[in-house]
């Protein structure tokens, strides 16, 4: 691309590079060994979750330095910069995970102040692990500049003793472990080929599912979410992705202009028709809310109680990402749904096309069973579901792709944490049958609303996950399995009705009509709630107190500020 097809004058980084008063500002630029045409040409930010906690992070800085190399090529340049990441799955079952949720909006607010502070003209993203995806997804839609998201891939799955396998089966192996059904040999043997490669957990969990969003919201180039982390083809992607956000530059393509209310409804048909995390009715919303869009989780769980179900993946299904990548990856999916009249085929892209346009080219695959025909769903109804009833007046949701029973009523066992309900089932301290709640660990009361895969997959390793229910007003991971419903809200901690369950209480779960409740009169639940008192928690100063200090309801994203609807002037206009 022809430099000069740059007009500086209403760009960013003009505050920085242009003028005689801005001789101090270039006199850093050329310390780092940029020219004269280096400074003079649009600044992009390049920013990653690098990082060496996990290995769904640890490829970022070697594919960022493939994005510099297609930003400079098309007469832009490019300024790397990392922000944090905390990866769940090492977070998962113990007081790290607290920091997960609250680390989306960390990464949010990091990169914008990085943009802001050094005034960049475009941004490409990359993220990793979970929180990172929609961190970084956010961030792009609040600076409206010019901006492409990039995954940084899925792991490759591993093998035991003939089998594929994920970190999924590493957790479940846990509660075969707690009943006997596995040796502590077994299971080192397990953990140590469970994760082979670099890349984001392997199935439809939340990384991969948030990937998915990517790609059907409009703000990742087509088929760039599914080659696994390893692949050389990665690179190629990422050189593409830095000479397409200088055409975005000069066309002036902003992410506001592709992340419109229909977009995100495109985002949510393909999360449910996936069968992807739950906690896409958290982000989506998050998203939504940075462009000034109401959404909440009624809206999303409205779209996925219409969405078919078509990709058979893990956890509810058989398939893992890479097998979604060889088969055609997410524009098959995208295609089928488009075909089957479920997605708005108007809506622009990061290419500068359509996603009509954009899916003109892709063929069915008819030598694979991973992805369905809308015609031939694997059910009629998505994977996930939204529920609502008077113990969850500000809804709740659950994933049920794979699930055969959709109900389930039985006695409440109640927990105040997390760690008190993973003793419980670790010592199978409960019955078959029974309601296990966990509250107190909602956005402000855990504070950061955690999830609860380490119990989760206990209970389906002792094959009880069918066996009983789990509710709570914290979450799940997109690895979570079974009859257990999260986000219910209002959460305990500001007085939901969550609060004031006792034990045996009888709750009722209906998964085909969207209803979740207690069989309790209206004057049973006031008086309880008159009685509840709030709880202290421990985090009284620190990250998690400002999280919690300030942080809105599950049901429209647990957000942290007022959003794109109370914007005066968006940064890509200073």
């Amino acid at each position: 691309m022809d430099a000069k097809v740059f007009n500086k004058d209403k760009l960013p980084s003009r505050h920085v590079t242009e003028g005689p008063n801005r001789a101090p500002h270039r006199s850093y630029l050329y310390a780092m060994g940029l020219t004269d045409e280096q400074i003079h040409q649009p600044l992009v930010g390049v920013a990653t979750c690098w990082n060496e906690a996990a290995p769904c992070n640890i490829s970022l800085m070697r594919q960022a330095q493939a994005v510099k190399k297609g930003v400079a090529a098309a007469s832009g340049t490019p300024r790397e910069f990392c922000t944090i990441t905390v990866t769940d799955g090492i977070a998962m079952g113990h007081q790290g995970m607290k920091s997960s949720l609250a680390s989306r909006e960390v990464i949010a607010d990091s990169v914008e102040l990085t943009m802001r502070g050094h005034c960049y003209d475009a941004l490409v993203g990359l993220a990793g692990c979970d929180k990172s995806l929609p961190g970084m997804m956010m961030s792009m839609v609040r600076l409206n500049v010019p901006s492409i998201f990039l995954y940084g891939g899925s792991i490759l799955p591993g093998r035991f003793r003939g089998q594929e396998v994920t970190v999924q089966d590493v957790f479940e192996a846990v509660g075969k472990f707690s009943v006997g059904d596995m040796s502590l040999d077994d299971l080192h043997e397990l953990e140590t080929v469970a994760c082979p490669s670099a890349g984001a957990c392997g199935a439809q969990f939340t990384a991969n599912t948030m990937a998915c969003v990517s790609e059907a919201i409009g703000l990742a180039l087509p088929y760039s979410s599914g080659a696994p982390a390893p692949y050389e083809l990665r690179d190629a992607l990422c050189a593409i992705a830095g000479e397409q956000v200088m055409e975005l530059v000069a066309r002036n393509i902003r992410p506001r202009d592709i992340v419109t209310r229909e977009a995100l409804e495109n985002a949510a048909v393909v999360v449910s028709a996936t069968g992807g995390s739950t906690n896409a009715a958290l982000h989506l919303p998050a998203i939504a809310h940075e462009c000034g869009i109401e959404m909440d989780l009624f809206d999303v769980a409205e779209i996925f109680r219409k969405t078919p179900y078509i990709a058979d993946l893990k956890p509810g299904g058989k398939y893992v990402a890479l097998d979604l990548y060889e088969a055609g990856g997410v524009p098959l999916v995208m295609k089928a749904l488009l075909e089957g009249g479920h997605l708005h085929g108007d809506c622009m892209t990061v290419t500068g096309r359509t996603i009509a346009e954009n899916l003109e080219s892709v063929k069915w695959n008819d030598k694979q069973d991973v992805v369905y025909s809308v015609g031939k769903a694997i059910t009629e109804t998505g994977g996930v579901v939204g529920l609502k009833g008077n113990l969850a007046p500000d809804g709740a949701i659950v994933k049920v792709a794979g699930m055969d029973n959709l109900k389930f009523t039985g006695p409440a066992r109640c927990f105040d944490t997390e760690e008190d309900c993973y003793a419980a089932v670790s010592e199978r301290k409960y019955e078959e049958g029974e309601v296990l709640v966990i509250r107190y660990e909602g956005p402000v009361g855990g504070p950061g609303m955690r999830e609860m895969l380490a119990t989760t997959a206990a209970l389906y390793g002792q094959g009880m996950g069918d066996k009983v229910a789990l509710i709570t007003d914290g979450r799940f991971s997109g690895a979570t399995r079974g009859f257990c419903i999260g986000h219910v809200g209002p959460e305990a901690a500001v007085g939901g009705p969550i609060a004031i369950i006792q034990n045996g209480d009888i709750i009722e779960i209906d998964a085909i009509e969207g209803t979740i409740s207690v069989q309790l009169d209206d004057a049973e639940i006031e008086e309880r709630t008159k009685a509840w008192k709030p709880r202290e928690n421990d985090y009284r100063s620190g990250a998690l107190w400002k999280y919690a200090d300030g942080v809105g309801p599950a049901r429209y994203g647990a957000v942290t500020h007022p959003g794109g609807a109370k914007e005066v002037k968006s940064y890509a206009d200073i």
